[in-house]
């Protein structure tokens, strides 16, 4: 078993730095220079993270935050940034690639010339490279966005349990990320794509607001709470915060890291810079919902949180 968890632990980190490699790559190839390839240097703290982990903890994760997850994100949001903000300079060049939207334009892309097994070592992977280098800009970074909330997914799955984490915690987890990748997708995709030529100002709020969502991958306060300890003390001693530490962390989640931020940005989208669609009024109130719920659960929780405290002092004041 020891010997999976440190198999795990490897093939995920080394997954995380294939990925982030693959962004720097595409920015060497966007920006014409080799000099981001020194974005490569961000790998560093993965690959000592991953040193010690296996050294000191075996592998194991910790219960309350992710470092390879976090590390992982500052090895490739970089070369994300980097990459929007060229493709929104350089549109105008969008219509001399090839787009990914449909099976036909697939295989153009990743079929090689007939005769590659003629070809020399040097020949294939030029080959390669200028047959992924003629996608589209948009499609590259969409593949990334993709790739890398998967990943996220998939690598927090085969990463070694930390102390304290259940496989039954661990689900619930997971299920909380597939639906958070989601709605993070929809924003970048959908919000990104209403930006004007002249509004490099909306760029980089929306990357921004993108870049603080994805923090809520490496926590993992949304299921792991004090449950295990709360029963050991005494139903008048246990505080709000203890209580209800898992629904009040989903709660701030949604309103400061995700869904509050994304309707800020929608509703700036709509009265500032003038874009008005259906889909981005839909989202908009989606995300408004989503917000006027979470302050009425909050409301309750309190509620009933004071109620149980006074019916508690009450049963312990009559004899």
């Amino acid at each position: 078993m020891n010997l999976l968890k440190f198999v795990c632990a490897i093939i995920t980190r080394a997954l995380f730095i294939l990925v982030s490699l693959v962004g720097v790559w595409r920015v060497t190839l966007v920006k014409e220079d080799m000099y981001w390839i020194l974005l490569t240097l961000l790998f560093l703290p993965l690959v000592l993270e991953m040193i010690i982990t296996l050294k000191r903890r075996k592998g194991q994760d910790y219960k309350w935050f992710s470092p390879p997850i976090f590390l992982f994100l500052i090895s490739i949001i970089p070369s994300i940034w980097i990459l929007e903000l060229h493709h929104q300079q350089d549109k105008a060049n969008d219509h001399q690639c090839r787009k990914l939207d449909s099976w036909e334009n697939l295989r153009r892309v990743i079929t090689l010339n007939e005769t590659v097994r003629n070809l020399t070592y040097q020949n294939y992977m030029k080959n390669i490279n200028d047959a992924l280098s003629t996608v589209c800009s948009n499609d590259w970074i969409l593949a990334l966005h993709q790739i890398l909330l998967i990943l996220l997914i998939v690598g927090k799955w085969l990463l070694p349990l930390g102390g304290g984490v259940t496989r039954d915690k661990l689900s619930q987890l997971l299920l909380i990320f597939v639906g958070t990748a989601a709605d993070i997708l929809e924003f970048t995709s959908e919000t990104l794509s209403d930006v004007k030529e002249n509004s490099p100002q909306l760029v980089y709020i929306i990357l921004a607001v993108w870049t603080w969502s994805m923090l809520q991958f490496p926590l993992h306060l949304a299921v792991v709470n004090k449950s295990d300890s709360e029963g050991e003390l005494g139903e008048q001693d246990v505080s709000l915060l203890a209580k209800h530490s898992t629904d009040i962390w989903g709660i701030v989640e949604a309103l400061f890291i995700q869904d509050g931020p994304f309707l800020m940005v929608r509703l700036t989208v709509m009265t500032y810079f003038d874009v008005f669609h259906q889909m981005l009024i839909f989202f908009a109130i989606k995300n408004f919902l989503v917000v006027i719920l979470n302050l009425y659960r909050l409301a309750v929780i309190c509620q009933d949180f004071r109620s149980s405290g006074r019916s508690t002092s009450q049963g312990i004041a009559v004899p």
